[in-house]
């Protein structure tokens, strides 16, 4: 220091202005002086403090930097008497002159670690009186007093985070990078060492920001600085570490009185966790709340519905009916829930249950009760803009889907008004947009007109029921929305047929008023019953689609609450028309499932058994004949399973897919042109038919009703002649163009069957018919472009030198004349082409290849899965072929799935190197040999580190692939082989 102090020079002060920057300390040291102390507090240390570190107490130098083995070889373990004295002397100067406000900082920057590791072994070290030599100096207890004093001193004043990261490493556990050097090291901390650095980080962790300090400890030891960057997310995507920090923080410490006083004290900065405003601390911070929620709700459910899910859901509970509001808040106008305090409640909810995705029973029971007012905030943002809109549908759809079916059902029961036992919104409380864009909740003025009482309410529960269709229209794939519209049929049943003699043998002379009074509101609120059936069954017709109904039972369902109305209908006479066509629709449904548009099977016989009293029932009650025998009919076929089936059963299930346009009127040229038409939403039943039309698959259309090709007779004359004339030819051609999509998807499918055929006269013109395809190819609806891929597709087979080519042009990314959606389709075409040649593809490689690499370079993303797709086509078909380019192509897989931002750009990269070991199989290993490494290598990173769970997935199945492959290769499987050798 005698130097420091004959080497600094002030210097003179300059004259002060307002630009000047305040005057440093007289004690402030410059960088080179700065560099000097760190060079002479390393010197300490290394020859101080470390030589007298027990095994196992601190990192050991070695380990440290790449010259910390020379380093460790030259200051070697001192076992000398003085040991403990040295290192007892030079721990007190270092924490004298580390009072020093200058001075401290350095000193406890870089080496508080070594001081704590000092003072840990001073202070705590158990020593044995027995086994100490009579030479060796120990402390005495005043000084291993005065030591462990030091330490708790040195832990309160540094930062916190520092304290808990360095208490981690020198209990063995440090959060920096793991290697297999450090590992061991770990491993050999000392018991009581370990057992002390956990106590001092039970109270690190109990302190005020105690939670907070734990978790910026761990993370930012695993390099998630304060400034961000590659490492920083990195960690943010780490669940490995998040589930370590929660764990910590859900286990309640010794020095607790019980876990309810260290629940008490922590969940409210867990909560605070959720809140941060720098995005990336905020990415980090929140998946650690998330998981330790979620971890304290599975090991204590009781303590995490106290202390962390009611003050979640405290603002929601603030609005239910059944909360009682004060008087001092019953004035109109009061703000019963602040925009911040609604916003952050659905943002954290959105961030337990959604992004946590873990079905808990404690969570899963505590949103039930909120559900009513979560669905009434969404009805309220589906009015205007709002942040909260799609998170308020995400939670809603999230919870329906993990309810059980009884208990889901019940809830859309009390969004739809129909159970008024359900929590929902208080009739006092309303939302009203916020001043900064949010959403509050305040006490609602009382309208004094009825009338206008009246039409608030109504509109409202019209609104409500509307959203509540856009609602459930997401949730037709879960099988949801077809249970609660079979629900609703049911509920139909009752308010359809309405009981007469019950209203008849009503006597109100023998009645009091109040008596009569009851039974008026009953009646009232019975018809409104009725009303909201009728309003939900009407808008569940409106926006649900055809793909409702996801398995038999629920299709059966259907038909039971059809019939159900039907037999009601029947016994008080008072079916309608609409209800006979129903009943029509509805067995007629049964007559196609039962005709074999779906495949039926012994447990789906079981459940369409369940109709066999209902079919009884109308084929003796109703009045129409034909729906009496279609009933008896119905019964027989189901009750034979299917063995039996009679003409009427056929005729109706024909006359349910053939339906006629809602005018009932088809024009005479189509009525000429074609046979009959076919409903597109059963295009399975053609599926099952397509051994009579191999050329026509199912494929949805946005036109109603699609043709077939030509008619029967033309059909078969032309297949009975071998040939076409040219005026055939001339008018396909023409159709080709025609403006109504049935004839021109018909007449696109003639020309493909006819190059499939090879019509010679059909071949001269491949030039013009290359034209319509293409052309075509670019019609918006459905069932025409499709087929103009076959066309194209099948020319190609025949003709691919010439159209090739062509079609590569279009395809590229540098030729930009085409749409997108126009490109995917050439794309289309590639692979059916790709597909067609089989091994004759090897002539077109090159080609093949350099298109699809260049296009995965496409600022289209979709064109970019695209390319991706059929370059996996291409090379599980290659085999051998594709040695001279492999290395080309892993180097674009390995770019693409490590750096391309669109997650189905990288799935598609992911899927390509399973179709490429999937195909290749065993020929893998030989194929693949010089780039087998570093695929492997990219599938364990994508498993590691990719965010999305389909490409996960993919990497993990091609990991399988490569297993089985390699336990193929390395141990072939045995053969047991009899031999016959002829001795001479």
């Amino acid at each position: 220091m005698i130097y420091l102090a004959a080497d600094f020079i002030p210097a003179k002060p300059n004259p002060r202005t307002p630009e000047a920057a305040p005057a440093l300390s007289p004690d402030t040291l410059s960088i080179s002086q700065q560099k000097t102390v760190q060079s002479a507090l390393q010197f300490v240390v290394t020859l101080g403090v470390c030589p007298y570190l027990m095994p196992g107490v601190g990192v050991p130098l070695r380990y440290r930097t790449e010259f910390g083995a020379v380093v460790q070889d030259v200051v070697c373990l001192d076992a000398s008497p003085h040991a403990t004295r040295r290192l007892y002397t030079s721990c007190r100067v270092l924490l004298n002159v580390a009072q020093h406000a200058s001075l401290g900082s350095l000193i406890f920057c870089r080496h508080f670690g070594d001081i704590a590791a000092g003072l840990c072994q001073l202070g705590f070290c158990p020593t044995k009186r027995k086994s100490l030599k009579a030479e060796e100096e120990v402390l005495t207890e005043e000084e291993r007093a005065l030591s462990r004093e030091a330490l708790r001193d040195i832990l309160d004043q540094v930062y916190q985070p520092l304290a808990v990261r360095e208490l981690l490493i020198l209990q063995g556990g440090p959060p920096q990078s793991c290697t297999d050097v450090k590992t061991q090291v770990r491993c050999r901390a000392p018991a009581w060492l370990r057992r002390l650095c956990g106590q001092l980080l039970s109270e690190r962790l109990m302190r005020p920001s105690g939670v907070q300090a734990v978790v910026r400890g761990i993370l930012e030891g695993a390099g998630a600085g304060v400034a961000g960057g590659s490492d920083a997310e990195a960690t943010a995507a780490d669940w490995k570490k998040c589930d370590l920090i929660a764990k910590i923080l859900a286990s309640c410490p010794q020095q607790s009185l019980s876990p309810e006083d260290y629940y008490r004290d922590t969940c409210p900065q867990i909560l605070d966790l959720f809140h941060f405003q720098d995005k990336l601390t905020a990415r980090q911070f929140q998946r650690v709340a998330t998981t330790t929620f979620i971890t304290m709700s599975r090991e204590h459910p009781q303590l995490a519905a106290k202390y962390l899910l009611q003050p979640v859901l405290a603002p929601l509970h603030r609005c239910l009916n059944t909360a009682e509001i004060p008087e001092s808040d019953m004035v109109p106008g009061t703000i019963l829930v602040t925009e911040e305090e609604l916003s952050r409640c659905i943002e954290d909810v959105f961030k337990v249950y959604v992004v946590g995705n873990e079905p808990l029973t404690v969570l899963v029971d505590s949103l039930l009760p909120v559900l009513g007012v979560l669905f009434s905030l969404y009805c309220f943002t589906k009015q205007s803009v709002s942040h909260i809109r799609s998170l308020c549908q995400e939670i809603l759809l999230w919870i329906l889907g993990k309810l059980e079916r009884n208990k889901a059902v019940a809830s859309l029961k009390g969004f739809a008004g129909l159970d008024r036992s359900v929590p929902s919104l208080h009739s006092l409380c309303q939302f009203r947009a916020a001043t900064q864009g949010g959403i509050m909740v305040t006490i609602k003025e009382a309208i004094c007109d009825e009338d206008e009482a009246l039409y608030q309410k109504v509109s409202s529960e019209q609104c409500q029921l509307e959203h509540l269709g856009d609602l459930l229209s997401h949730c037709q794939e879960c099988g949801l929305a077809g249970d609660f519209f079979i629900f609703c049929l049911k509920e139909l049943t009752h308010v359809a047929v309405e009981n007469k003699a019950e209203l008849k043998t009503q006597h109100f002379s023998s009645k009091s008023l109040l008596e009569l009074e009851q039974h008026q509101t009953l009646l009232v609120e019975g018809q409104e019953q009725k009303l909201l059936v009728l309003q939900l069954v009407a808008v569940l017709c409106e926006r649900m689609s055809e793909q409702i109904f996801t398995n038999i039972t629920q299709v059966v369902d259907f038909v039971a609450a059809t019939l159900q109305r039907a037999c009601a209908s029947l016994a008080h006479q008072t079916e309608s028309t609409v209800e006979s066509q129903t009943l029509s629709m509805s067995m007629g449904l049964v007559a196609v499932m039962l005709g074999g548009a779906v495949q039926l099977n012994s447990s789906d016989f079981a459940v369409l058994k369940q109709l066999l009293p209902l079919l009884e029932k109308v084929s003796i009650t109703h009045p129409d004949p034909v729906i009496q025998e279609l009933a008896a009919d119905l019964r027989i076929t189901i009750s034979t399973h299917g063995a039996f089936s009679t003409e009427a059963v056929s005729v109706a299930a024909q006359s349910t897919l053939n339906k006629k346009d809602p005018e009932g009127k088809i024009e005479e040229q189509q009525q000429t042109s074609h046979e009959r038409y076919t409903d597109v939403s059963h295009s399975h039943l053609e599926q099952q038919q397509s051994h009579e039309k191999p050329n026509q698959t199912g494929l949805k259309s946005s036109a109603p009703l699609i043709p077939r090709e030509v008619s029967e007779s033309s059909t078969t004359a032309n297949q009975k002649s071998g040939s076409i004339t040219t005026e055939q030819l001339q008018e396909v051609l023409l159709s080709a163009y025609d403006p109504q999509i049935p004839t021109r998807a018909a007449a696109l499918r003639t020309l493909s069957r006819w190059i499939e055929r090879r019509e010679a006269r059909v071949l001269e013109v491949q030039e013009k018919l290359l034209k319509i395809f293409l052309e075509n190819l670019e019609h918006e609806d459905a069932f025409v472009y499709l087929s103009a891929i076959q066309g194209i597709a099948l020319l190609s087979d025949a003709y691919p030198e010439k159209i090739l080519i062509g079609l590569l042009a279009q395809y590229d990314s540098s030729k930009d004349k085409h749409t997108p959606e126009t490109r995917m389709k050439v794309g289309e075409v590639l692979m059916r082409i790709v597909r067609a040649l089989g091994d004759m593809v090897s002539k077109y490689r090159e080609p093949l290849i350099h298109t699809f690499l260049r296009g995965v370079r496409d600022p289209d993303s979709a064109h970019r899965a695209s390319s991706l797709s059929n370059l996996g086509e291409l090379c599980q078909r290659l085999d051998f072929l594709l040695g001279s380019v492999v290395h080309e192509v892993t180097a674009c897989l390995i770019a693409v799935a490590k750096t391309d931002h669109e997650v189905q750009v990288r799935r598609a990269a992911i899927h390509v190197i399973v179709l490429l070991l999937r195909g290749l199989s065993q020929k893998a290993t030989e194929v693949l040999r010089d780039v087998l490494k570093d695929l492997y290598h990219l599938l364990k990173h994508v498993v590691r580190s990719e965010p999305d769970d389909v490409a996960r997935l993919h990497a993990q199945l091609a990991l399988e692939e490569l297993d089985e492959i390699m336990r193929n290769f390395l141990f072939p499987p045995q053969k047991l082989e009899k031999k016959i050798v002829v001795l001479p």
